[in-house]
This record gives C-alpha cells, sequence and structure tokens, in this order.
C-alpha cells in the first residue's frame, strides 16, 4: 500500500533536506521526498493512504540507542509490548535494548528471544544490546562475536560499570575484529561508596549521602585512555557532569574514537529536582547541579555530545515508593524526551537538522543500522510527525509505559509527535485535544 504524508516541513539532513516536501512510503519502505505535489500519489481512500502534515516537521523515526525494555525477567515493570508503545508514541521507530535483563541477554539464546518477542508484540523496531561480561559481573568476557552475529548490535554492562581496566581493555581489543561498539556506563563503585544522588549542598540538605561527579570523570579518562591505547571505538553512555564533557571534547580533539551521549533529564532539571520529587527523581548517574546542566547544553550545542538518548527505565510502582535510599535509580523518558528536546531548539542550542542528527542520524550510524535515521529511497518506512505548536502538561499516569515515575511531571512543554509510521504502519495521535 501507498501512503503520502504530504505539506510538511520535511528535515532530512541525511540528504540534506530542510524545507516543504512530501515523503512518499510503500508497504515496509521509502520511495522518496519529493517536492510538494509532484510525488504523482493519487489517494485511494484508506486513513492511512494520505496525510496533512501541513504546519508541521516531518522527520526520520527516532532512534534511541538506549532503553530498558526489562523483558525477559522484569515484566512487572516493562514489557517489549508496552515499552514499544510507549516508544512510537514518543516519536521513536527504533530502540535498543540494554542487557540488564533476567536472565542477562550474554549469550545468543537469550538475543533470540528478545528478537522473536519484539517480532511478534513489538510497535517499532528493537534492537538488543548484549552483555559485555558473562551475568555482567565484569568477571568473563560474554559471547560477543555469536551474539553480534544472532543481531546484538552494540555491548554493554550498563546498569553496572565493566570495573576492571584489564577487562575493559580486552573486551575493547576484541571488539575491533567485528567494529562492533562498546557502549560504557562510566561509574567508579569505590568513590560513589553509597552515594544516592549528586554530592554537594542539596544532599546534605536533605540528609543523603552524595556520590561525587569525580566517581563519572575518572571513568571516562580510563575508557579514552584504553580506546586511545587499543584504537577502538567506545561511547559514553549517559553523561551528566561538566569535567566528563571535558575530557571527551580535548579526546575528540587527539582523534580518539570515543563518542558520547546525554538524556534528556540532564540538560533539563537539577539535583534540587529530588527535594521536589523524590524517587522519582532518581536515577544513575545521577541529576547534577547547574553549572552541569549548562555545561551539557553546551556540548550538545558544539558536536562533543553525539546522541540524545532516553535511558528509559521502568520500575514498579512500589519499587518506587520505598525510601529514598532504597528506591531503584531510574525514569521513564520514551514519551517526553522529543519534547524535551524541542525546547533545545527554540533555546537556539541546536536546530531541528541538529535535533534529527542527534535522535536519528548518528544513533543509527554509530550502530551501523544502514535502513535507519534516513528518508533516502529503499530506507525502512520509519517517519514521525511533529506538531512544533502542541502544549500539554505532563502526566506520567498518562504514560503508556508501565513506568509512570518521571521529575517531569506537571510540566508543561510544547512539541510532540502527533503519527509516527513504524516500518510502514501508521499511528495516530492526533485526535488527542489540546490542553
Amino acid at each position: 500500500m501507498l501512503m503520502l504524508i504530504r505539506n510538511g516541513h520535511v528535515v532530512d539532513p541525511s540528504q540534506d533536506w530542510d524545507g516543504p516536501g512530501d515523503v512518499l512510503m510503500e508497504n515496509r519502505s521509502v520511495v522518496g521526498v519529493f517536492k510538494p505535489g509532484a510525488s504523482g500519489f493519487k489517494a485511494e481512500g484508506a486513513r492511512d493512504s494520505e496525510y496533512d502534515a501541513r504546519g508541521m516537521y516531518v522527520l526520520p523515526g527516532l532512534v534511541d540507542m538506549h532503553v530498558h525494555l526489562r523483558e525477559p525477567g522484569f515484566e512487572y515493570k516493562e514489557t517489549i509490548r508496552t515499552g514499544t508503545e510507549a516508544a512510537v508514541r514518543g516519536g521513536f521507530t527504533s530502540v535498543c535494548a540494554m542487557p540488564n535483563t533476567n536472565p542477562v541477554n550474554d549469550n545468543p539464546g537469550i538475543t533470540e528471544f528478545i528478537l522473536q518477542k519484539a517480532r511478534r508484540e513489538g510497535l517499532c523496531t528493537v534492537f538488543p544490546i548484549g552483555s559485555i561480561t558473562k551475568g555482567q559481573k565484569g568477571e568473563e568476557l560474554a559471547e560477543m562475536g555469536l551474539m553480534h552475529a544472532e543481531g546484538c548490535v552494540a555491548f554493554s554492562d550498563d546498569g553496572r560499570p565493566v570495573m576492571g581496566p584489564l577487562m575493559m581493555r580486552r573486551a575493547l581489543e576484541y571488539s575491533r575484529a567485528f567494529d562492533f561498539l562498546l557502549i560504557s556506563h562510566c561509574e567508579d563503585l569505590a568513590l560513589v561508596d553509597g552515594g544516592v544522588m549528586n554530592e554537594g549542598l542539596v544532599a546534605a540538605t536533605l540528609g543523603l549521602k552524595g556520590s561525587p561527579r569525580a566517581a563519572e570523570d575518572t571513568m571516562v579518562f580510563r575508557e579514552v585512555a584504553l580506546a586511545e591505547l587499543t584504537g577502538a571505538r567506545v561511547h559514553i553512555a549517559h553523561v551528566s557532569t561538566e569535567g566528563s564533557v571535558r575530557i571527551i571534547r580535548d579526546a575528540k580533539k587527539r582523534g580518539v574514537r570515543v563518542t558520547a551521549e546525554t538524556c534528556p533529564h540532564y540538560f533539563t532539571v537539577t539535583e534540587e529536582a529530588v527535594a521536589a520529587f523524590g524517587s522519582h527523581a532518581k536515577v544513575n548517574p545521577p541529576l547534577r547541579a547547574k553549572r552541569d546542566v549548562r555545561a551539557i547544553r553546551r556540548a550538545i550545542k558544539d558536536g562533543t555530545l553525539d546522541v540524545i538518548a532516553t535511558d528509559h527505565a521502568p520500575h514498579g510502582r512500589d519499587e518506587k515508593s520505598r525510601e529514598f535510599d532504597q528506591a531503584p535509580p531510574g525514569i521513564s523518558g520514551l514519551e517526553t524526551a522529543l519534547p524535551l528536546a524541542m525546547g533545545l531548539v527554540r533555546d537556539g542550542v541546536m536546530d531541528m537538522s541538529g535535533l534529527v542528527r542527534r535522535m536519528s542520524l548518528t544513533p543509527a550510524a554509530l550502530l551501523k543500522l544502514t535502513n535507519k535515521g534516513t528518508l533516502r529511497p529503499g530506507a525502512d518506512a520509519d517517519v514521525v510527525v511533529v506538531d512544533p505548536e502542541y502544549a500539554f502538561t505532563v502526566d506520567p499516569e498518562a504514560f503508556r509505559s508501565k513506568g509512570k515515575h518521571s521529575p517531569m511531571a506537571g510540566m508543561r512543554l510544547t512539541g510532540a509527535a502527533v503519527m509516527t509510521v513504524a516500518m510502514g504502519k501508521a499511528y495516530h495521535f492526533d485526535e488527542r485535544q489540546k490542553q
């Protein structure tokens, strides 16, 4: 079936397209982007055959290279079905699932299970990320070569750091043979020493044990040094500190093969949110100070940070209702990431082309997802239509995700997906009433 999204403002940096255009799709593939009215398409009358995107942006479907779908093993937190429902609601057509499931995705059998489950129940494409070490214990390398052949697009022990520097060196050396990406959760557990939020005045005032910025900075420095030693690619997950930004920026100037991501909560809210939202503002790494937020925004603007990912990490209500020290870190981010990134566009931190690069084109390129992040002819039919004027108040209870916790609750945001097309199937959200 043919589908046309017409009269929109198409932004696709892979083709240097930033202006009026029509996007034509056939079944699960993009036919092309055309000047308005030049596609030759004639509507067949079906609801999904034509969509008027006048006054809206039309973008390649967003690619989130850092989500926690929780399945297998923690289905009470999230499932592949509910996680991908949240994804398409947020404009994401591809999500990369971290391995800290139960059992851990550290062998081809678990990878195959995730892929089969996603094909049956997922609303968008799910790409598994395998564990660097067996059981994420940091003691023995996982079967990364076999898992890569089975479908893992990258490897990470995210949720835990690979504490042993020799183990990480061996993993980086091994990755060079396949040129797959290692994603590092940078956290020195000895320096964290049981800290549960950013170390500083706010933590002291609340009577909570703090985790210093150096716990992240020192591990970022180590990964940069090991990438420089081995010549391998390393990607730094969820960057949150001014120091990490400085280390990554300097490394890139030297030609080290390092890339990095941050998450919307690190450029939007500070450690002060803990006082207002309690455990609903508990994340790892923790929310930082205003100076760190400013540094993250500068790093997005100058390209030091390559990717905006969500680190979507849902938990059960009872878990997040525990005392702050005992509650698990993590928030639900898939359904607020795009509006928060649109805020950076309005603030002049980046333009819409920059948003597409950081949330679609670049993550697809880093993970070698050749048919994602672009509207070129033959690419997968993954598109998001964004209404830049849609204003709404964040209500976590309305999330499609099972996770109902976010420090953005009550925040007034502008800009959201009104239709997401994932592998040729359209999901409409424009029937919602503006508030």
